[in-house]
């Protein structure tokens, strides 16, 4: 079994990727995990509620999420980018299916009740934030739509333990359902060839990156990077042997980030 993992972005080609899908299906199953915030901020901004971004005290940056903000969240990630990307891979014959992390319990997560932000050189404390990290995987539900040759199709948002409809962090959430589902091997697709030395110089990239380098790594990332890195970390610390970084705009992007032409962290 091998874990997916596809960003937002808009310039992510998922023609692409459902052929190497499809290709992977004759070796070992696949599950899917997407974002959607390039759809989500432009519905955001068409109804006036732009997203807004924050970051903590440690420098990590993530969306702040309030009721509106979850509502969009759910109409895009949920809607319109989940079914999308499930039609295009039934176009391409594969049996997939669309899920959230509500479904089934499928992503538990405990929320976090305060979010701490720095702001102006000062440190603020946001108490309506409906976020959480993933602690918990129904393996037991992914297991049996792969027993029935599905390819599940999963994306946030996460149910908290108290049965609330929560935002959270995708790379984090797959590095937890890798341990979980004891998966050796994640591939992660985004909008860059791999991690980069230096920040949008696509000329710069790090080939190899060991699990004792990876910490070092994240003085070279800004924003969302750094949230790849440290569940990278988690992930080679539970029992994942190998992560692919590699550009999902290309053709192929997943065989080549498997042959090694993106980032291979291990």
């Amino acid at each position: 079994m091998i874990i997916l993992k596809v960003g937002g972005g808009k310039n992510i080609r998922w023609d692409y990727i459902a052929e190497d899908v499809f290709a992977l299906l004759k070796k070992q199953p696949v599950v899917i995990v997407h974002g959607a915030n390039a759809i989500r901020d432009e519905i955001a901004n068409r109804l006036s509620q732009p997203v807004k971004r924050i970051t903590s005290p440690s420098g990590i940056e993530s969306t702040y999420t309030d009721k509106v903000a979850l509502e969009i969240m759910l109409m895009t990630y949920a809607g319109i980018a989940n079914k999308t990307i499930v039609a295009k891979l039934l176009g391409n014959q594969i049996p997939a299916v669309g899920l959230t992390g509500v479904d089934g319990k499928l992503w538990e997560a405990k929320r976090k009740r305060y979010i701490y932000m720095k702001d102006e050189g000062k440190t603020k404390l946001i108490s309506d934030s409906y976020t959480g990290r993933v602690e918990k995987v129904n393996s037991k539900l992914i297991r049996t739509l792969i027993r029935n040759k599905y390819v599940p199709v999963i994306c946030p948002p996460a149910i908290s333990f108290d049965n609330e409809i929560v935002n959270t962090d995708n790379d984090w959430a797959v590095m937890v359902m890798a341990s979980a589902l004891k998966v050796k091997e994640i591939v992660m697709l985004f909008e860059a060839p791999g991690l980069l030395k230096n920040f949008g110089d696509e000329s710069s990239l790090i080939r190899k990156v060991s699990c004792e380098e990876l910490h070092s790594k994240l003085e070279h990332s800004r924003g969302t990077m750094k949230k790849k890195i440290l569940g990278a970390e988690y992930a080679l610390k539970h029992g994942v042997r190998k992560i692919y970084w590699g550009d999902g705009r290309i053709k192929n992007p997943v065989i080549n980030a498997m042959k090694g032409n993106g980032t291979v962290i291990s």
